[in-house]
C-alpha cells in the first residue's frame, strides 16, 4: 500500500500548513523517506483554536445519545479500514503487521465502550438539611476544548485513550501528534470526520513540540492538558499548565518491575514476560524491564529467557512470521548499545543479543542480561528497548523494596502460585497498574495511568471521564 502525505486537519478541513512547511516521514524498518507530514505555523493553531471553541459550543450541546452514534460510527468505520491503516502504521512506526491491525481493532473497541460511558455521566439530588423547599443538585459538565499530546510508539492507541473520554464528556480536542507517524493517527481523524462529527470539535496538527505545546496550553481556549510522554516533558507540560490553573492527565514514563517468586511456573513467567518485553520492540510504558528473581530460579529462568529472546524473529514489520520489528530511529539504537555496555562494564553476563541486527533499518537483537547490579543505568533508567535485566533476591520483602526504589509507579508484573505472595505484591507494590501470572492486558474500561513519577489520572474506565467534566452544584429554592 503507498504511504500517503499528511495535512493538517482543522475545522472539518485537510489543508496544507499555511507556511507550506513539511517534514519528513521515514520508515525505521529501511531509513528511507516515505512521505510527508505538514507542520502547523502560529497562524494554523489560531485557526484550530477558533474552530475549537465553535466546535464545543455544537458538541456540547448535543445529546449524549447524539454524541454516540456518531463515536459507535467512528468505530466501525476504523473496523473497515483496519487491514489498510495498519500497512500505513507498520511503514511509519515498525511493528508487526498483526501488532498494527490489532492496535487499530483495540482503538474501535475502546471508542464504543466510551461512547455508551457517554450516556451515564449523572448528576445527583441531595435532601436539603434546612428546608423542603430547597432542591440541592450536583451536574457534571463539559469541561472545555483540550489539548492533547500523544508520542510515535502506539499512534492510535494513545490517541484514542484521550479522543474517547474527551468527547463522550462532550469536549472538543485539539491532538497535537506525533511527526514519526503522522498518517495512523489521521486515519482515527478521518473515520471520525467520516462520522458525522461536526466541524471544529477534533482537529489534527503536526509541527514542533515545544512551540505547539507552548502557545496551546497557555491559551484561554484551552481548558486542559492530556499528555503521554517522558516523565521530563511531562513535569515542564504539568508546570506550564499549572501556571495557567489548567486541568492535566499524565501517562509518563515507567520502569517496570518483574517479581518472579521461587514457587513461580517459569514456563508461564517466561513465556508471558517474554511476550511482553519484546512485543513493540519493547517500545512499550508498561514494558516489564527490571526482572526481580528469586535466587533458588534465577539461573533456569535466566537461560528459558535468552532461549526465548533467541528465537524472536525479528524484521520487517510487513514480512510475514515477523515478531519484533525495528526501534523507531537511531537514537534508540545509541541508546540500547549505551545500557549495554554500561551493565558489561560493572559485571552483567549478556545471554542473548546485546548488538544491532544489520546495517540499515533500526534493529535492535531481543537481549537478555543477567547478574545486573543495580547501580547499571538499565536498572534505573526506563530502557524503552528489547532489553530485560535480571538480577536475584533472597527474601520477597527485599524484591518489593527494589521494584518500589524507584520514582516511576505505572506497572508491574509477579508470577507465583502462593496466594500469601500474591497478596503481598498486590498490595506493597506501588504501581498504578498490576498483573499477576501474565502479560499486560489493557480493556477500556479498566483505569490506565501511574503512581509517583509516572503520571497522574486515569485514561480508561469511568474514572477517564471525570477528568473532562466540570462539577457544579446548583441549589433552587422554589417560591
Amino acid at each position: 500500500m503507498t504511504y500517503p502525505d499528511t495535512q493538517l486537519f482543522i475545522d472539518g478541513l485537510w489543508r496544507p500548513a499555511s507556511g507550506g512547511a513539511t517534514l519528513p516521514v521515514l520508515n525505521p524498518a529501511t531509513g528511507a523517506e516515505i512521505g510527508r507530514v505538514a507542520c502547523a505555523s502560529r497562524a494554523d493553531l489560531d485557526v484550530a483554536l477558533v474552530a475549537a471553541q465553535r466546535g464545543f459550543a455544537v458538541w456540547r450541546d448535543m445529546l449524549p445519545v447524539a454524541r454516540g452514534k456518531i463515536m459507535r460510527q467512528a468505530a466501525a468505520l476504523l473496523r473497515e479500514r483496519a487491514a489498510d491503516i495498519a500497512q500505513v502504521l507498520t511503514q511509519e512506526q515498525g511493528k508487526p503487521l498483526a501488532e498494527a491491525k490489532a492496535e487499530t481493532l483495540a482503538a474501535a473497541d475502546s471508542i464504543e465502550w466510551f461512547a455508551d460511558e457517554g450516556l451515564r455521566v449523572y448528576g445527583r439530588v441531595i435532601p436539603s438539611r434546612r428546608d423542603q423547599a430547597i432542591r440541592q443538585t450536583v451536574v457534571r459538565d463539559p469541561l472545555g476544548p483540550v489539548a492533547a499530546f500523544t508520542p510515535w510508539n502506539f499512534p492510535i492507541n494513545q490517541l484514542v485513550l484521550k479522543l474517547g473520554p474527551a468527547l463522550a464528556a462532550g469536549c472538543s480536542v485539539i491532538a497535537k501528534a506525533a511527526e514519526e507517524t503522522p498518517a495512523a493517527p489521521a486515519a482515527l481523524v478521518a473515520a471520525f470526520a467520516d462520522a458525522g462529527l461536526p466541524p471544529g470539535v477534533l482537529g489534527l496538527v503536526y509541527g514542533n513540540p515545544g512551540e505547539i505545546s507552548s502557545y496551546l496550553i497557555a491559551h484561554p481556549v484551552v481548558r486542559k492538558l492530556t499528555f503521554t510522554g517522558s516523565t521530563a516533558v511531562g513535569k515542564q507540560l504539568a508546570a506550564l499548565a499549572g501556571a495557567h490553573m489548567k486541568r492535566v492527565t499524565m501517562e509518563l514514563g515507567g520502569h517496570a518491575p518483574v517479581i518472579v517468586c521461587e514457587d513461580a511456573d517459569l514456563d508461564l513467567a517466561v513465556q508471558s514476560a517474554g511476550f511482553a518485553k519484546f512485543r513493540n520492540a519493547g517500545q512499550v510504558c508498561i514494558s516489564p524491564t527490571r526482572f526481580l528473581v528469586h535466587e533458588s530460579v534465577v539461573q533456569p529462568f535466566s537461560e528459558a529467557l535468552a532461549r526465548h529472546a533467541a528465537g524472536v524473529k525479528v524484521g520487517n514489520g510487513l514480512d510475514a512470521g515477523t515478531e519484533m520489528g525495528p526501534l523507531a530511529n537511531p537514537r534508540r539504537l545509541a541508546a540500547m548499545a549505551e545500557l549495554v555496555d554500561d551493565a558489561l562494564q560493572q559485571g552483567a553476563q549478556l545471554l542473548a543479543g546485546g548488538k544491532r541486527m544489520g546495517e540499515s533499518g533500526n534493529f535492535w537483537a531481543p537481549t537478555v542480561l543477567a547478574q545486573v547490579p543495580q547501580s547499571a543505568k538499565v536498572f534505573n533508567e526506563e530502557p524503552f528497548g528489547p532489553i530485560a535485566a535480571i538480577r536475584s533476591f533472597r527474601d520477597l520483602d527485599d524484591a518489593i523494596t527494589e521494584a518500589n526504589r524507584l520514582p516511576f509507579g505505572l506497572a508491574g508484573y509477579g508470577f507465583t502460585t502462593s496466594l500469601k505472595h500474591a497478596d503481598l505484591l498486590s498490595r506493597k507494590v506501588e504501581v498504578g497498574m498490576m498483573w499477576l501470572n501474565m502479560p499486560a492486558s489493557t480493556s477500556p474500561e479498566l483505569p490506565f495511568g501511574g503512581l509517583k513519577d509516572s503520571g497522574y489520572g486515569a485514561e480508561g474506565g469511568p474514572e477517564a471521564l471525570e477528568a473532562y467534566l466540570n462539577v457544579r452544584s446548583v441549589v433552587v429554592r422554589n417560591q
